[in-house]
């Protein structure tokens, strides 16, 4: 004589199963229903743009604009409630606003090459896949593409926190259009690894950039002492070398190491992890004051003795903060040199004006090389 009211587990297991699709389907009726809203609303979004993008023509004005891209982002913050953390929801608006841009004029984007390079990816945070991006094979070539009018902007690296200076950058300024200015910063945290086609043990050459040999000394020296470290122009550069060399490794980013095809032999080199690059982001507008401003200065000094002491008591009575002091040969004689100083502020600011307009007394020439809004530490990608 059977039950009826006992259900075996096979049953219970079946009802299960439908209960859950039920609600999977449910659930994505309404995610269907959202993206349709999403799409809608986006695209009333690009015609607003569109308006905008005309009303920039009529005005010539530029499509990036980095303080404006920045007010959105910190508008998207305010608003957002989660379950969605802010850096998730600023890398979606970061593709939304590169395909916008392109709405409004499709940009170039110089940088140092090949592809894959911190420098490229560093671009990509700050411009978005929408752009397109020419590599080039040096620092200099960078700010030339840019003053030729070929790239609407250049990315190139200004400072590594254990490297310290990127010279290359510092010299490209000298001989450099005036009209060409830092317009914005992009601070990416670095992270490195050895790249390889075989096994750690057959390495015997190391091929990278020369900064970040520099960043990843300690680990070399205890793990590779014995590998020959040969410098070249990018990390990239280097992954094609260890590419076609079965006894060679290149120190670069997890994305060279997929572009490449290339296995990771070692993960994490860098002698610090909070290791970070700032770049600049060059351009031929100013950008406008935002109140969280940095402004770089190219100085020549007078050769006297207390010339430096008349700079840093300028900065000091006008109550501006000197952030970076560095300084180059000027190329124009022997043991004549150029300063670089980035000061907080705006060079709009009545307290900076009044800045520069003192250091002009004290200096044989005073450039302003940009304002831009200061940057923040980029998200770390996996």
């Amino acid at each position: 004589m059977t039950d009826s009211s006992i259900t075996s587990p096979q049953s219970e297991d079946t009802q299960q199963h439908q209960d859950v699709d039920i609600q999977l389907r449910e659930c994505r009726k309404q995610i269907d229903a959202l993206d349709r809203q999403i799409v809608e609303l986006l695209n009333a979004r690009a015609r607003i743009v569109e308006r905008v993008g005309q009303i920039k023509q009529q005005g010539s004005i530029v499509a990036f604009i980095p303080e404006r891209e920045e007010s959105v982002y910190e508008n998207v913050r305010k608003t957002n409630r989660g379950p969605l953390g802010d850096d998730a929801l600023k890398a979606i608006y970061r593709e939304i606003l590169s395909s916008m841009r392109s709405l409004e004029d499709h940009l170039t984007i110089a940088y140092l090459g090949p592809a894959h390079t911190f420098t490229h990816e560093a671009a990509q945070l700050r411009f978005g896949s929408a752009a397109l991006y020419v590599p080039q094979p040096a620092v200099q070539e960078v700010f030339r593409t840019v003053e030729r009018g070929l790239a609407d902007y250049g990315v190139v690296a200004i400072e590594n926190s254990l490297q310290g200076i990127v010279t290359a950058t510092l010299d490209s300024f000298i001989d450099i259009d005036p009209n060409l200015k830092i317009c914005a910063e992009i601070i990416l945290p670095i992270s490195h690894f050895l790249l390889g086609t075989g096994p750690l043990e057959h390495v015997r050459r190391v091929y990278s950039h020369p900064m970040a040999l520099g960043q990843c000394r300690n680990w070399l020296a205890a793990h590779l002492a014995h590998c020959e470290q040969i410098e070249v122009s990018s990390t990239s550069r280097a992954a094609e070398l260890a590419q076609e060399d079965a006894l060679a490794a290149a120190i670069g980013s997890k994305l060279a190491a997929n572009h490449y095809g290339l296995r990771i032999l070692a993960e994490h080199l860098e002698d610090r992890s909070d290791n970070a690059t700032r770049f600049y982001v060059l351009g031929r507008q100013l950008s406008q004051p935002t109140g969280n401003d940095r402004t770089a200065l190219m100085l020549s000094i007078r050769d006297r003795i207390g010339a430096l002491h008349d700079i840093t008591g300028c900065l000091v009575r006008h109550n501006i903060n000197m952030t970076h002091f560095d300084h180059r040969p000027s190329r124009r004689k022997v043991w004549d040199y150029i300063f670089f100083i980035e000061i907080t502020g705006h060079s709009t600011d009545p307290e900076v004006e009044a800045t520069l307009d003192e250091l002009r007394e004290y200096c044989l020439a005073v450039r302003v090389l940009g304002s831009w809004r200061t940057g923040e530490l980029a998200a770390v990608r996996a």
